[in-house]
């Protein structure tokens, strides 16, 4: 994902097991779940850290911050283009790599130049649907 030593602010213990969990992290993990996972190794370590050292990553492009969930905000670590699923009952949340060629006419670009897109799909997953099927 990153070279820490390119990041460019001081690697803290507490910075560099954040940036240990986001590797390779596909979960696409909230601050606050970012902060439970670390709490029992470092239980001095503030949310504000959490939140103050994603978005250090998120502006130097080494991170991306996700919208889908309308509840929180969320991280991937994964910053190739690519799209999102989210499941609406557990918020799970995939990672979708189907290209889509999307152009826009002239008129509904309105003269900006663009520079990329995102697509997200929302839907229910396996899991969840077998939950329903069953309270049904």
């Amino acid at each position: 994902m990153m070279k820490y030593k390119e990041i460019g602010f001081k690697l803290t213990p507490q910075r560099l097991a954040i940036l240990d969990y986001l590797e390779g992290n596909t979960a696409h993990p909230s601050a606050e779940e970012i902060d439970r996972a670390l709490s029992e190794k470092f239980p001095t370590m503030s949310l504000a850290t959490v939140y103050n050292t994603l978005e250090t990553l998120r502006q130097k492009g080494l991170v991306q911050e996700l919208s889908i969930d309308p509840d929180k905000k969320r991280f991937d670590p994964n910053i190739r283009p690519h799209n999102h699923l989210m499941c609406i009952d557990c918020r799970r949340i995939i990672d979708v790599h189907t290209n889509f060629d999307l152009s826009l006419n002239d008129r509904d670009k309105a003269n900006f130049i663009v520079l990329g897109h995102h697509v997200e799909f929302y839907g229910r997953c396996p899991e969840c649907r077998k939950a329903a099927e069953g309270r049904a």
